[in-house]
Order: structure tokens, then sequence, then C-alpha cells
């Protein structure tokens, strides 16, 4: 039964139908494909959220959606930056003037992920509790996971939709919701994160799965979307002071290559949360394929050369030349133009197949972490503290080989700057230190420099559509409380 209602899933969730109905239509085939069970539910839920064992598998249902659209929404977040340019079909990422048809759609499936990863969060959060054969603490850690993750997926939702429908464990069988406002989603979000900080534990169970730090993690940008910087300055000091985590050195482009981002890491001192990914087939990391070209010889199985900069950009042209970051780009002729360059961040020369590698995507780094509370702590005192001032030089250090804790020619210093150029040099930061990571159009826009960022740099005004993406049309046919005029400005 198990496997029959995985197949059907699979199968209409392939047919791209409204993600809300899917679990509903599972329902009712697999009811009528078990005529002699008078109580179908019970095979599909009652009976199998009961073990342990059994409550992983269904915790690891709401990874996989993540998982499976995370690299496409990091390459779009960065096509969407002053740096990033999409090729072919993705050009239209460029223009900043909103999706086209076609890109319309594809937003639409990350879209149904999301919320396919939130649903499968939401039926372990309903029925962890009921297991027959758990214990309490195992159900507690397994419910605070789910809710992490939950409010993870609602952050990207929030970020590039704006209000979206909350689908809960109590509500998410009914698939008449209102569109929430972006308020109502931040205090689900935070509530969400309140409670599984509270329960799971310092260290990750295993890799890939999230500790406290991680939520707190999350909370600080949370906080810091928000502007309530006292609160993003507190939570990443708490990761900070836990001295779990540490930067990884690097002297040479090849230690970012392979000991930060590389293959074959299971984990590292750096990082707090990452999606893993594995040389399996079709279950590696599909980003690899979407950015690389075939002769950079990164990757063994070619590429689509997808997303790629520029070097007459202002802003690689202003980036020194001493930083490592800047020399993961190869500067290649594919067609347009000599002055095309290519990321060469991620590198796996043995993955399985074209979404085969092995890399992890980060999505919460330490070094995020450092510069969250370098922005927060200053725009909290009114201007750059001592303290802030220290962790961007961390960062600032590594991406010139140095060593990371000892004081440097290089470093910044605080008197030089005031709030306003303290922050600009922090956005900086971030854009150089996350390139693939899917940081800086949040960043563009949580400080309303977008505008003029885009402007500046790319010559191109960004149209008011473009801030937020279109709401699929299947949530606005098949949701009733929902109509044409839920739908995002210009779409």
């Amino acid at each position: 039964m198990k496997n029959l209602e995985i197949t059907i899933y699979n199968f209409i969730k392939n047919l791209k139908i409204n993600t809300h109905f899917i679990g509903i239509l599972v329902t009712l085939i697999v009811f009528s494909s078990c005529s002699l069970d008078e109580n179908p539910q019970t095979v599909v839920e009652e009976n199998f959220y009961n073990t342990a064992e059994e409550l992983e598998i269904a915790m690891n249902a709401s990874y996989s959606p993540l998982r499976g659209s995370y690299a496409e929404q990091i390459a779009v977040l960065d096509a969407h930056t002053d740096w990033g340019y999409g090729r072919g079909s993705r050009a239209d990422y460029n223009d900043f003037q909103g999706f086209n048809s076609a890109n319309i759609n594809v937003a639409g499936l990350r879209w149904n992920a999301f919320y396919q990863s939130i649903r499968n969060a939401n039926l372990v959060i309903r029925n962890a509790p009921l297991g027959s054969d758990v214990t309490q603490e195992e159900i507690d850690l397994i419910v605070s996971e789910a809710k992490f993750l939950r409010a993870l997926n609602y952050f990207i939702l929030v970020r590039n939709w704006g209000g979206v429908p909350i689908r809960t464990d109590v509500n998410y069988e009914q698939p008449d919701l209102v569109k929430s406002t972006t308020e109502d989603v931040y205090d689900f979000i935070l509530q969400d994160l309140q409670e599984a900080e509270e329960m799971l534990p310092e260290i990750a169970r295993n890799a890939g799965r999230p500790s406290t730090y991680a939520v707190k993690s999350l909370m600080a940008d949370v906080f810091l979307t928000l502007g309530m910087y006292p609160e993003a300055a507190a939570k990443a000091k708490e990761v900070i002071d836990s001295n779990q985590f540490s930067l990884v050195p690097a002297t040479s482009i090849e230690d970012l290559q392979y000991d930060l981002f590389g293959p074959e890491i299971v984990s590292s001192t750096e990082e707090i949360f990452s999606l893993k990914y594995t040389r399996e087939l079709n279950q590696g990391n599909f980003l690899l394929f979407i950015l690389n070209h075939p002769s950079t010889n990164l990757f063994n199985f070619g590429g689509a050369y997808a997303h790629y900069s520029e070097s007459t950009n202002p802003f690689y042209i202003n980036w020194d030349d001493n930083d490592l970051r800047k020399a993961l780009w190869d500067q290649i002729d594919f067609g347009l133009g000599p002055n095309t360059l290519v990321s060469k961040k991620y590198v796996d020369q043995f993955a399985v197949n074209n979404s085969g590698a092995g890399n992890d995507l980060p999505v919460y780094r330490f070094a995020e972490v450092l510069l969250i509370y370098a922005e927060a702590s200053a725009r909290d005192a009114g201007a750059p503290t001592t303290e802030g001032m220290e962790a961007l030089n961390f960062v600032h250090r590594r991406a010139f080989g140095q060593d990371i804790y000892s004081s440097n020619a290089i470093d910044f210093i605080a008197a030089d700057y005031d709030l306003n150029s303290f922050v600009d040099l922090v956005l900086d930061e971030r854009a150089y230190e996350f390139i693939f990571e899917g940081k800086r159009w949040y960043d563009l826009k949580r400080t309303n420099k977008a505008a003029e960022t885009i402007l500046n740099v790319k010559g191109i005004t960004i149209a008011e559509r473009h801030y937020l993406w279109p709401i699929p049309n299947s949530e606005i046919d098949y949701n009733d409380s929902m109509s044409s005029g839920d739908q995002n400005p210009g779409y």
C-alpha cells in the first residue's frame, strides 16, 4: 500500500496538478484501490507513523521536494543580481521586468515543491504524536525538525511571493484557504522556530539535520529581514558564542573548492545547515550542470552554462584581485563574447550523472552568521561595533588567504566607517561570499537597494512586478478562497 501511494503521488505530481490537491487525490485513489480495507486511511497514516524508523522515513519525504528545487532556486535568484545573468530561456531573468510565460510556469513548479515539502512536514507534525511505539523524546525531536523545515519553506515563499496561504498540520487538507498577509506568514515562521529552538539538540543528530543553532541562524536571518536588529544580533551572537562553529581556513581557491564546497565533504566546522546530496543516480546536486561549461573540466557531465557573469561588469571590475573568491570564475568565450565568466565554485569531476554531483548546498554557514551579526549589531548600536567589525574581518581575512583570527593589514577599521558606509561594506562582503548561494537578491530587496544597484551596474530599471513572483494560476483556479485579485502586481 505504501508503495502504491508513493507511485500515485509521484505520477500526479509530475502532471503539475495543484499540489494542495495531490494528497486528496492520492487518498481517493488509494481508497478505491483498497476495497478490502474498510478503513484505508489507517493503512496510509495511522499504521505508518508508529516507530522512530517510520517517522524518519516520513521526515525524509519533507526534504526531498526542497532538495529537488533548491538548486534551481539559487540559480534564478542569482540571475536577479547586479553580477549575474541567465542564458537562453533564462535570459528573461536579466531584464528585471518580471517573468515571461515560460518562466512563470517554472516558478510555479518551485512553488509546488515548497508546498509539497510543507505538506509532508505537516503530516509528520500531525501524526508523530499519535505513534504507538515511539518515545516522547523521539516525537519532540522529529516534530521540531518538521517545524524547522516548514518555517524554512515559508521563509522562501514569503520572500519571493509575498503573502501566501498558510497550510498547517490542522488545515492542510482544506483546499480553500485565503492568502495570508506577509505579516501573518512571518508570525507563523517565528512561532515554528521558537518551538523548534527549544527541542532540537545543540549538535545535529546527523549530517544534514538541523540543530538548535540552525534554528537560531534562520531566526537571525528572519529578524534581519524584518528589520528587528536587536533580535537578529542576539540570535547570531548565540550561535557565535556557542563555540560549535569556525570558518574553514583557506590559502588557495582549491581550499575553497574542495575543503569548503567540495563533493566529498560530509560536514565541516563552518556548516550550520546544508541540503545534502550524494553521488547517486538522481540524488546529486544539479546546480553543477546548470552552471558548468564543458571546457572547464570541473564537471564530468558537460554542463548547460545557463548562468554566468561578465568581466566588464562593474561588480567584477571593482572586486579586489587578491580576493580568492574572485578567482572562482573562469573567463570563457562560449558564444557570448570573450568577457564571459563561468563559476567554478562547485566542482565534481566524478559525479555519476548530470544530476549526480556530490556537492552539498549551504543554507546557513558560519560566515553568514558572522555577517548577520556584524550588520545587525551596527544597526542596533547606530554605528559599527568592535565585535561586529571583528566578525566581518574574520570572513574578510579568510577570503584573502590570511590567518582568520589574527589582525592583518587588510583589516577594516571601525573608525573609518559610519553606519551607512559600514552596512554597505557588509553587503559587499556578503555579495562576494555567497555567490551561487542565493543571498544577494534578498539583500538588495530587504535594504531597498535593488533599484539603485541594478540601475547603476546594469543600466536597467526594475519593474515593480519583478519584486515578487507570480502566484501559480493553478492555486488561484482551484483555491476557491483566492481570486485573480490575489495575484501579485503585474501578472
